[in-house]
């Protein structure tokens, strides 16, 4: 499966930070020092209803933790899936009345669009779960092999006390833990599974459901965890850099996922970091497909608004925090970006060495987004107050906000 095609990042003087980052794991921060390769893993979209905002919020962060490597003279190593095979895919798929396949091309397509316009840096490898099932049958059968896996008529579940770190990524009770899963796909209350928590590692094949040659496991489908582990430890391998996506991935998603890793290498941990986005609201409630309350970026791209403008509205909450979508917060957003490119169209300005530096030190703060654009509307500020006759001030802050923010100016 291929990515989207990368737009420029432009050099900046100097040398950035190292990353100080919110690790999930440990509820504080870490600075992480990759190496020469930083190394990341984001959890891609199952593609059934593409790009609404809450995905453009979990991308830009993690757009920005790779902007942040590169400015650090660092290669980025990064790695998305795509859930292309899934239960709510082919729920949609029958309820539409067309082909699961189609559809989820469709979408992965109208995906592939609004990370383009928005800037958003591609992966290195962008694999599907479809074409990831010949290196996850024999993971699950190194699971089955180890005693980490059990079969239950047919289907084969992973043993969550096969991992002896198990709740060290969410940290939730087990009731916290069960709620979750109940909600987000598992099934708690089948009956015969040895704990409530084990996930699914394989679907044996169901009636007008797609399926696969599984070798010894039989035909059917891997669950959603394997998926991710496979493609990760394919091309990154264990001790990655950067396990992110949107908080609702925490549990069961990543804690599952991590377990999976962790039983099959018997080493630990699975990614040095957990890294989770913020929620995205409209209407007092968080952005779901199931509520169907969502803002599409290619609707508003339809509508006129300016992808830049799109992206400034991202960039003025924190990646961690929840926030609400408004007609406002676009409405500031353009305002904004008029303001910039105004400012940067004049043929000198104040210097703008110390801005440079600024948002830098921002952005390695955990990605204080809020901080960085504050310190850009401060130098347009005094641009607009004819404070400066440095002839490449422009020029070095439309380069800062475009290497660092992935905002063309």
């Amino acid at each position: 499966m291929h990515a989207w095609p990368a737009s420029e990042v432009p050099a900046l003087p100097g040398k950035g930070r190292d990353l100080r980052i919110h690790d999930t794991a440990t509820g504080g921060r870490v600075t992480l020092d990759p190496g020469p390769v930083a190394r990341i893993y984001v959890c891609g979209i199952t593609p059934y209803d593409a790009t609404h905002m809450g995905h453009a919020a979990t991308y830009n962060a993690f757009d920005l933790v790779q902007r942040v490597w590169l400015d650090t003279k660092r290669q980025v190593h990064y790695v998305q899936n795509v859930t292309d095979v899934d239960d709510p895919l082919l729920e949609r798929a029958a309820r539409d009345g067309i082909d699961w396949v189609g559809l989820a091309e469709r979408e992965t397509a109208l995906f592939r669009e609004d990370m383009t316009a928005l800037r958003m840096l591609p992966p290195r490898h962008y694999i599907g779960a479809v074409e990831a099932i010949p290196g996850i049958v024999p993971l699950i059968e190194r699971l089955v092999s180890a005693g980490a896996a059990y079969d239950l008529e047919g289907d084969i579940y992973f043993s969550v006390e096969a991992d002896p770190h198990f709740g060290e990524v969410s940290n939730y009770d087990h009731e916290v833990m069960r709620a979750l899963s109940a909600e987000r796909g598992g099934d708690p209350d089948r009956p015969g599974k040895k704990n409530p928590l084990d996930p699914m590692l394989w679907m044996a094949a169901r009636d007008g459901e797609p399926s696969w040659d599984g070798a010894s496991l039989g035909p059917g489908r891997p669950g959603w965890h394997i998926e991710c582990v496979a493609i990760a430890l394919d091309h990154l391998g264990m001790g990655f850099d950067v396990q992110g996506g949107g908080s609702d991935l925490v549990f069961p998603h990543h804690e599952m996922g991590a377990s999976h890793a962790q039983a099959l290498t018997g080493e630990h941990p699975f990614a040095k970091a957990y890294v989770h986005a913020g929620m995205v609201a409209l209407n007092g409630e968080k952005m779901s497909k199931s509520k169907g309350n969502l803002v599409f970026v290619s609707a508003l791209r339809r509508s006129g608004v300016d992808p830049a403008a799109i992206r400034l509205t991202l960039l003025a909450h924190h990646y961690r925090a929840d926030w609400e979508w408004t007609d406002e917060v676009l409405r500031e957003a353009v305002e904004r970006l008029g303001r910039w490119r105004a400012a940067v169209s004049r043929p000198d300005g104040p210097s703008a060495e110390a801005l440079v530096e600024e948002v830098r030190e921002a952005l390695a703060d955990d990605l204080d987004t809020p901080r960085a654009l504050a310190a850009v509307d401060r130098w347009v500020s005094l641009q607009e107050s004819g404070g400066g006759t440095d002839e490449s001030a422009p020029g070095v802050v439309s380069r800062t906000v475009d290497a660092l923010m992935g905002v063309a100016l």
